[in-house]
């Protein structure tokens, strides 16, 4: 009897985000064109300072929609978040989510694949915001995404990387690649590791995983039905950069995520076998 009582909550629980969640996927699409239009009209309008208070504020409605509950974690030694401007952030990748988890901390821009400049309604919402995109395959396409990252950098916006270039289910890390880290060093900018870990109850979850044939829709449904999810965000301190190579700089940053999340650091000999088919919101980097 006392399993069965323990278990209701719970039950009933699912029961009504079953209910409520065809609700909350119509707002998200609301919101998602909400943000387009303020983006596309308002942001050619507005300061700075202006757009990146709208992002943060937009990217937290957005993951209250989808029952996300924002965990900060600021290790002591890490620099003052909202005095952090023109730096690079290393991240981890699980999901599509991670960007406005990030967003929704610091004003922030991201790198991300050529392809989501082409989508139709999401596209011209990533270019507004200030994506930059990177034409993988291309000849020189990193040397020019360097430019524009060290040059974003100077002017004081910080820019967030998935060096893993891929996603996971948040269980491992991969190995990070290092070439976008040469514009911190151009820069100079700081370099910041930010581990994120998806959790339910306390525990790890693969709810907001976006890997293996899975469509977008297909995750969002998935996270809406998900109880008590929470996205936890690990500040950790800057890599020191001088006398450092790029790949250093990553490797100490990859340290540092696996120290904060616990994960175990896959070698590149087992990478393959781990890594999943390239998304659009991840670039090798």
């Amino acid at each position: 009897m006392s399993t069965t009582r323990a278990r209701l909550p719970d039950r009933l629980l699912r029961g009504a985000l079953v209910v409520l969640a065809p609700l909350a996927f119509a707002f998200i699409v609301a919101h998602i064109l909400w943000g387009m239009l303020v983006a596309l009209v308002l942001f050619p309008l507005l300061p700075s300072g202006a757009n990146d208070a709208l992002v943060k504020f937009w990217s937290r409605i957005l993951l209250v929609a989808l029952g996300i509950r924002l965990e900060l974690q600021r290790d002591p030694e890490a620099a003052d978040i909202d005095a952090t401007r023109g730096a690079l952030l290393l991240i981890n990748h699980v999901s599509w989510v991670d960007v406005f988890v990030v967003a929704a901390v610091t004003p922030a821009r991201f790198v991300a694949k050529s392809e989501i400049a082409r989508w139709p309604v999401l596209g011209r919402f990533a270019v507004a915001v200030g994506t930059v995109f990177v034409e993988r395959g291309r000849r020189h396409a990193v040397a020019h995404v360097n430019h524009t990252v060290t040059a974003r950098l100077r002017a004081g916006q910080s820019i967030g990387i998935f060096p893993e270039g891929t996603t996971t289910d948040g269980s491992r890390l991969l190995v990070f690649h290092a070439n976008l880290v040469q514009a911190a060093l151009a820069a100079p900018a700081p370099v910041i590791p930010l581990g994120l870990q998806y959790r339910q109850d306390g525990l790890p979850s693969t709810a907001a995983a976006y890997i293996g044939d899975t469509n977008l829709g297909q995750s969002l449904w998935r996270i809406l039905l998900a109880p008590r999810l929470t996205a936890r965000l690990h500040w950790l301190p800057a890599v020191p950069c001088e006398g450092r190579t790029r790949q250093a700089i990553a490797g100490r940053a990859r340290e540092a995520i696996g120290a904060a999340l616990a994960l175990p650091e896959v070698t590149a000999a087992d990478e393959s076998a781990d890594r999943q088919p390239d998304r659009p919101l991840a670039t090798a980097s």
